[in-house]
């Protein structure tokens, strides 16, 4: 009775166990069966592109192609190929010896070399070679499908490759594939140079062969999908004359750096954009942070006698002052504990009561002063910021810097009189070029810009700011181009009247207090003054060589690159022949 009652026991211990592992059997079931529906109905994306990432690859896409505004190629893309060999893949048929002695002369390695490479099997991936050229890698495919070789792979990569070496290194900048660093226009332009019109997909498997469906397109393969080419506003041969004056001036003046830089004032295409020092993009790893920084863009200083010509437009502009207006010239002028004088104080003495040609001329800093305070600080300070002084210019490069120009309410007497004749205030070059293009420009100011847009891209990325009136800029063009004529400036042409004004300024200390004892000397103007084509500034920093002013370092550059532009573009001479 008691062994009954025992095994009736463990009969109902057994039936509910069992009845327990049938309950979880057909939760776990339930539950198997919701999770597949969700996957299947609710949630199938995820999984499809999970899927696909196993066995599809990523497009091999090139980049678009820089050009010149002459269709001359600037940038392009280079394909080349890694040789992989994989020892866990050989077979009978791609033992290390035949291997070596099928490839190796393609490849141009050494048998001997190449076999005992491929004999290392203690590496799981051997790399063969790097680098190797489209043509070689088409006789390597053609052994390895003539012979059915699974070891062997090809890995295709893409390479930057600028054909023109150091030439507009800094409108170009560098690309670098692998490590996605990038600068000038290969930076700014990264979205249209990548931008692949009609990219068509298609899936391969791990070993790379294609997975072909109903939807695959059989020409796909063949094809490399590649982004959209950019033209530069800059002109090779415009360029080409600009850094061998460039290069040849520092290197005969001892110069520290410099830049040169040529534009269409109208239109605010930039022709030539020459700096130095310079580098080779096709090996900027090589290049030093100095070298590769775009200091006309980034570094700002003081402009010095140039700025004059902002001085008295600005005060033309306001109705301070006329064509015919006299300006006190005492020659020197002393401010608290602070002489000023002008550079010919010593040989002239005071010039007394001048015109503005002479003012220009003879680069008056006591007459700018003088014009300067025909302003009240705010009067000045609005006129600055029509210019574009204390903003971007809006180039299409990248790190331009928006220089200083301090509010008018922290200005004093002191300020507002060293700002006259360009020290209160720091700029940067592509501000002056930007500045002094709106009076060559009927006073209207344009964006400087190194692309070329097309109608519908100009009219969104490039502005026209008015800032002064056509009459101010006819005058103050007038007043540039006698004061050029008048002297014996190096700057000045037999055919072309040019308005033009050179310039020196000492160049400020690393922590900006004071001065050190090198100076910026620079040459900014346009012509044909009757009709501007072009506008040139040229600026070389830290002359070490002979009288260092902008009439004797920056002047000869201006002169040499003004007449080899002018017979590029074949302007039309302005200035009358007189028979000798």
């Amino acid at each position: 009775m008691r062994k009954e009652k025992a095994e009736n026991k463990k009969m109902r211990r057994c039936n509910t166990v069992t009845g327990i592992l049938d309950i979880l059997y057909i939760v776990v079931i339930v539950i198997l069966v919701i999770h597949l529906f969700v996957l299947q109905i609710f949630d199938p994306h995820r999984y499809r592109e999970r899927g696909k990432m196993q066995r599809a690859s990523h497009n091999f896409e090139l980049r678009g192609d820089i050009f010149d505004r002459n269709g001359i190629k600037l940038a392009t893309d280079r394909i080349y190929y890694n040789i992989y060999a994989r020892p866990v893949d050989y077979s009978k048929r791609e033992n290390p010896e035949k291997l070596a002695k099928l490839i190796a002369p393609v490849l141009n390695i050494p048998q001997q070399t190449l076999y005992k490479k491929l004999s290392d099997k203690s590496i799981k991936v051997i790399a063969i070679k790097k680098n190797v050229d489209r043509d070689t890698a088409k006789k390597l495919m053609k052994i390895i499908a003539d012979n059915n070789f699974r070891s062997i792979s090809l890995d295709k990569k893409d390479e930057r490759e600028y054909p023109q070496g150091v030439f507009a290194s800094h409108v170009l900048g560098f690309y670098n594939f692998d490590a996605g660093v990038s600068d000038g226009i290969e930076y700014s332009a990264k979205d249209k140079l990548e931008h692949v019109v009609k990219a068509t997909g298609y899936q391969q498997t791990r070993d790379g062969k294609i997975i072909y469906k109903f939807s695959t397109d059989p020409v796909a393969p063949t094809m490399t999908p590649k982004g959209q080419d950019i033209t530069l506003t800059i002109d090779a041969a415009i360029q080409h004359v600009c850094e061998k004056e460039l290069f040849k001036a520092i290197r005969e003046k001892q110069a520290l750096r410099g830049a040169v830089i040529v534009m269409d004032p109208k239109t605010g295409e930039i022709l030539a954009y020459a700096v130095a020092p310079t580098y080779d993009p096709n090996h900027y790893q090589k290049a030093t942070n100095t070298q590769i920084k775009n200091w006309t863009l980034t570094d700002v200083y003081p402009p010095g006698s140039t700025f004059k010509i902002i001085t008295v437009t600005s005060a033309m502009e306001l109705g301070k002052i006329n064509e015919h207006s006299i300006i006190r010239d005492e020659g020197k002028l002393k401010f608290g504990n602070y002489t000023i004088e002008n550079y010919d104080y010593k040989q002239r003495g005071a010039p007394g009561k001048i015109n503005l040609v002479y003012l220009f001329e003879h680069s008056s800093n006591i007459g700018s002063v003088n014009v300067g305070y025909l302003m009240t600080h705010r009067e000045f300070y609005d006129m600055l910021k029509k210019f574009g002084y204390g903003e971007k210019s809006g180039i299409d490069l990248p790190g331009e810097s928006s220089g200083l120009l301090a509010s008018p309410k922290h200005w004093d007497k002191g300020i507002h009189m060293t700002m006259s004749y360009g020290y209160g205030t720091s700029v940067s070059i592509m501000q002056m070029v930007s500045a002094v293009s709106a009076l060559a420009n009927n006073g209207v100011r344009v964006t400087p810009h190194v692309i070329k847009y097309s109608p519908e891209e100009e009219a969104e990325k490039v502005r026209r700011i008015p800032t002064i009136s056509p009459e101010t800029a006819r005058i103050i063009t007038k007043l540039l181009v006698q004061s050029v004529n008048n002297g014996k400036s190096v700057i000045k042409s037999d055919k072309y009247n040019i308005a033009a004004k050179t310039g020196t300024s000492r160049k400020p200390l690393e922590n900006g207090r004071g001065y050190s004892g090198q100076m910026y000397t620079s040459t900014i103007g346009y012509f044909p003054a009757e009709d501007p084509k072009v506008l040139i500034y040229v600026v070389i920093d830290s002359a070490k060589k002979g009288p260092v002013w902008g009439n004797t370092i920056a002047g000869p550059v201006f002169h040499e690159v003004s007449e080899q532009v002018a017979r590029i573009l074949d302007l039309k001479p302005d200035k009358i022949q007189t028979k000798k």
